[in-house]
Order: structure tokens, then sequence, then C-alpha cells
């Protein structure tokens, strides 16, 4: 018996990954998907794989499971993907300290970040 099953977050000619806790502020992580979106997937990879920023090992990652899921979960062509939506979220924060002088402490915030990155097949119109 159990529950019904959840209906689909996305379209039928969408693909979705996302990256819980990727360790870096939101605030950077955004910069890196300001990169990728409406890119075609292609293009993507070579941006992610040739900037200088270092969350963008991350975002790699995430945007490789969202063209895996498309291709193996839902039958689309990897050829035809573009990176529809790259959003970007805080996650949790660990709280630690550092000890100073003469017996104070610092807080140091070490943020965590989510990444939701939609792919969708595209349909190239030929004139």
């Amino acid at each position: 018996m159990g529950k019904a099953k959840t209906p689909r977050r996305v379209g039928d000619n969408e693909a979705l990954a996302v990256g819980t806790t990727i360790r870096g502020s939101a605030q950077k992580l955004n910069l890196v998907a300001a990169l990728i979106r409406g890119k075609k997937v292609e293009d993507a990879l070579n941006i992610l794989a040739f900037s200088r920023k270092g969350m963008a090992k991350d975002t790699t990652k995430v945007l490789a499971s969202a063209i895996a899921n498309a291709e193996n979960n839902h039958n689309l062509d990897v050829d035809s993907l573009i990176v529809a939506e790259a959003s970007v979220g805080k996650a949790i924060t660990m709280k630690r300290f550092h000890t100073r002088g003469r017996g104070k402490s610092t807080r140091i915030l070490k943020p965590f970040s989510r990444l939701r990155i939609v792919v969708r097949e595209h349909e190239e119109e030929e004139a």
C-alpha cells in the first residue's frame, strides 16, 4: 500500500541535481553559478574547468550529476542540454572559536551553501 508517489519538481524535459553542503559562502558560490546560467552544458563545463574560482570544482560536480541524471533517469539528449537554473542558498553554519590574548576568544563562522542546478533539453529550431 504505502503513500502516493510525490510529483516531479521539474518538468518532463528537465533534470535536477542538488549539492547540499558545499563548504564556502553562498555569495562566493553565486559568483560561479552566474557564469553558467543559461549556457549550453558543454560550454558551462569548459567555463568551470578553466575558472580560477575555488568553488568551480564543487559546481562542476553538481553539474556533472545533473547531466548524469538527465541521461540515465530521464532519457534526455546530453548534446542538447542547457543550464536552465543555477540557484544558490545558505545551508548550515559551523560555529568555532579562536583563542585570543588575555583569556579572550573570538567567534569563527564556517558557512556551508546549497547549489541547485536544473538542466533542460533544448529543441533547436531549424530555419
